[in-house]
């Protein structure tokens, strides 16, 4: 039997409370991984409008979720009335990580679905009615719940042009059109 070291399991406990970010260019998760996410626009479905896609979601830091995606990041998803629950069907993910200089942006295909908090798919929202009966279902932003990953995710970091933008500028040192030295001219005021 391996008895862990009290230095180990710190390493350990530290190395799982990191948030997960790009590592060397590559922003991965694994499959059936949780991410807790809120929902950026209020989400109404009735039974005249029982689904709408491209819903817009946002990662939060919310203690439920396995794993924590960079702060900057947008998931699509397609949400159905299911009783009282709202069924979401994430199908895009897109992301900058920034660090101090840099910005790396990911963006793919993610495939994920919702469950509420206790891990039950869909998320419990019905506000009028109960059950199949389900009238009206909202969720508000704020209303956290879990995305399930169904297949592993690996997106490399794609080329940002805003970076390669700035380093031209920085590397101009003042000459060229990318970072122009201002003109000699007169003061207008002395005129």
């Amino acid at each position: 039997m391996i008895k862990p070291t009290r230095a180990a399991l710190t390493l350990f406990a530290i190395a799982m409370s990191l948030p997960l970010t790009a590592q060397a260019g590559t922003l991965s998760l694994p499959a059936g991984a949780t991410v807790s996410v809120e929902v950026i626009d209020t989400l109404t479905l009735d039974q005249s409008t029982t689904s709408q896609a491209d819903v817009l979601l946002k990662p939060t830091r919310a203690a439920s979720g396995e794993y924590d995606l960079p702060n900057h990041c947008l998931i699509t998803a397609d949400a159905r009335l299911n009783g009282e629950h709202i069924r979401l069907s994430a199908s895009t993910l897109t992301c900058i990580e920034a660090t101090a200089d840099e910005r790396e942006i990911f963006s793919g295909e993610f495939s994920a679905s919702a469950e509420d908090l206790d891990g039950n798919t869909g998320v419990p929202a019905c506000v009028e009615g109960s059950g199949s009966d389900c009238r009206r279902a909202e969720l508000l932003p704020g209303d956290v719940f879990q995305l399930r990953l169904r297949s592993e995710l690996d997106l490399e970091a794609q080329e940002n042009p805003s970076a390669q933008i700035n380093e031209r500028r920085r590397q101009a040192n003042g000459e060229g059109v990318a970072n122009p030295v201002p003109a000699e001219r007169p003061d207008p005021d002395d005129q």
